[in-house]
């Protein structure tokens, strides 16, 4: 009777531990099944939970460890915001992507974030044309900022958009005109093109690509042989692009990973923020939410979130997806 006792004392701390703690949140969208392979990633009847919502155009998304929190960038309000099932929704950061006085247009703030091998903040800056680190820690930020790089041979940047770092500490930088407050048409534009770019760890910035008309999301293969590359529109279109990463470090044998112009015109949305998980999987918002891949380029499903989706995360043990998708933080349970 003792040991019965004991364990179902146990047994009733614990249900009131999770009911303490468990929160429910809102759901919305569905899951779109194209394969059985999807059920061992996503359980049949989950769907996405919206965590906080109002902002302008939420982007960025990354997991902090440590602190058990997401943060994600807010562009048009030059700020960053956090979001933790603790605490819930906060300002994190601001300004986040603009640090001039000057006043102006288009979308200034912060977009990509990313943690750099020492585990700093590194920021895809667009009003400020760069690749910045915070010079705070990520336990109490504050608005100051070192420049990673911000030109190539003497071209001041576009607009950064999203980045990736390998295991080498090679920085590899998305940079189309977004974020310019004429974006394309901009007269303050240097370069006549938008480029991906290579940035060593010791500043080195080199032309890996300039012939996408809208590099946007990046990302490297658990093994870091393969890149991915978002193109949001234009020529060669609304694809996600897939590279050969050589020895040191340059991109060769182009070719189109998934094409999705066949949805483009029904969905909302296009390719723009990726992320890949240690077993290859590719979550890679396009048309419609979050389009799920296998490393052979299957298309497994899509994640529909309502919503026009910029970007996503994961949390360190791949137990849940983060999506930005406008004015919304959501995020699904994986299996």
């Amino acid at each position: 009777m003792k040991t019965n006792l004991i364990t179902t004392t146990g047994f009733l701390v614990l249900l009131l531990a999770t009911a303490c703690t468990a929160q429910e949140y809102p759901t919305t969208g569905s899951i779109l099944r194209l394969s059985p392979e999807l059920d061992q990633i996503i359980a049949p009847g989950t769907l996405p939970e919206i965590l906080a919502e109002g902002f302008e155009w939420s982007e960025g998304p990354l997991w902090l460890s440590e602190q058990e929190k997401v943060i994600f960038s807010d562009i048009p309000n030059n700020s960053i915001f956090e979001w933790s099932e603790s605490e819930g929704l906060k300002l994190y950061l601001k300004p986040s992507g603009y640090t001039d006085t000057i006043p102006r247009g288009g979308e200034t703030g912060s977009n990509g974030l990313l943690l750099d091998g020492e585990g700093n903040l590194v920021l895809c800056q667009h009003g400020d044309r760069r690749m910045a680190r915070m010079s705070a820690p990520l336990d109490a930020p504050e608005a100051s900022f070192e420049t990673i790089a911000g030109a190539w041979k003497g071209m001041r940047f576009n607009s950064p958009n999203d980045a990736v770092f390998s295991s080498s500490g090679n920085l590899y930088v998305t940079d189309p005109a977004f974020g310019m407050e004429l974006r394309y048409g901009d007269p303050r534009r240097e370069m006549d093109f938008t480029g991906v770019f290579l940035v060593t760890p010791d500043g080195e910035v080199s032309l890996m690509l300039k012939h996408l008309n809208a590099p946007n999301g990046i990302g490297l293969s658990p093994d870091e042989k393969k890149m991915y590359v978002a193109n949001s529109g234009g020529q060669p279109g609304p694809v996600w692009m897939e590279y050969d990463v050589t020895g040191d470090g340059s991109l060769q044998n182009e070719r189109v990973f998934y094409d999705t112009s066949p949805a483009a015109d029904s969905l909302r949305g296009g390719p723009d923020g990726l992320v890949v998980r240690n077993d290859g999987i590719i979550f890679a918002t396009g048309p419609g939410g979050v389009w799920v891949l296998t490393p052979g380029g299957e298309h497994l499903g899509i994640i529909r979130t309502g919503q026009a989706t910029s970007n996503c995360t994961l949390d360190a043990k791949n137990r849940y997806l983060y999506m930005t998708a406008d004015m919304y933080l959501m995020r699904i349970r994986l299996r």
